[in-house]
């Protein structure tokens, strides 16, 4: 199983992730929020551990943001916030579990192995995503609609795959920034309607339904229906 750990605390990642490799998960670690959520919305962790204090970004936004990119990892914070107030604001931004430092490794431990039985990745998610006759070959990363291939900038291929892992569903500007310019807090919502018309020109030869539909007042959504 994958793990993802978040945590600034470099002698406490170290720890943990020594704890975790004995029990023989692989553990990729790192020690800022915006470089943690960069690894999160990869999808191939089944389980991240966060610490909710974090240089850049902190946990719960790193929880949101993963959330509305709708990847099935499994999220556990890490704090010294053991208030009630704290745990309700810990789950609403999308933790499924919550632990209160300090904290026995044994306990962490089990919590993992909890979250790693209730979670799991999709096995076609490391291969491929198909809406319609768009086709997203993860593997390879190469892009086509029907046979014609796409050639699209890196960009443009995050805000594709966004839109195709939530096909059919009204997306905000804010969740599409989340996902696709992560690292970039001076990025504004206008840039999301700028790349969105740069996809399309590419996703639409003539006679071509343009599968992008705007939602006013909201953002976009991707309509299969129409591709």
């Amino acid at each position: 199983m994958k793990v993802l750990l978040i945590e600034d605390d470099q002698r406490l990642a170290r720890l943990i992730a020594r704890v975790l490799r004995d029990e023989h998960y692989q553990v990729d670690v790192v020690h800022d929020g915006d470089a943690g959520l960069e690894y999160a919305l990869r999808g191939v962790y089944q389980v991240a551990i966060i610490d909710w204090m974090l240089p850049e970004r902190d946990g719960p936004s790193i929880c949101r943001a993963v959330r509305a990119a709708r990847l099935p990892t499994a999220l556990l914070l890490l704090t010294a916030r053991g208030q009630i107030e704290d745990k309700i604001v810990g789950f609403d931004s999308g933790a499924d579990d919550y632990l209160v430092k300090p904290f026995a490794f044994e306990e962490l431990l089990a919590r993992v192995r909890a979250l790693g039985r209730r979670f799991s990745l999709q096995p076609d998610d490391s291969n491929e995503l198909r809406v319609g006759d768009l086709v997203l070959d993860l593997r390879h990363h190469t892009a086509r609609r029907g046979t014609r291939p796409l050639d699209l900038t890196p960009t443009e291929w995050n805000l594709l795959e966004y839109l195709m892992r939530n096909a059919g569903q009204a997306l905000s500007r804010q969740q599409i920034l989340d996902y696709v310019w992560s690292y970039d807090h001076d990025v504004q919502p206008q840039m999301v309607d700028v790349y969105i018309a740069y996809l399309r020109r590419k996703l639409n030869a003539p006679g071509e339904r343009d599968p992008i539909v705007t939602v006013r007042g909201v953002g976009y959504r991707l309509e299969a229906s129409r591709v």
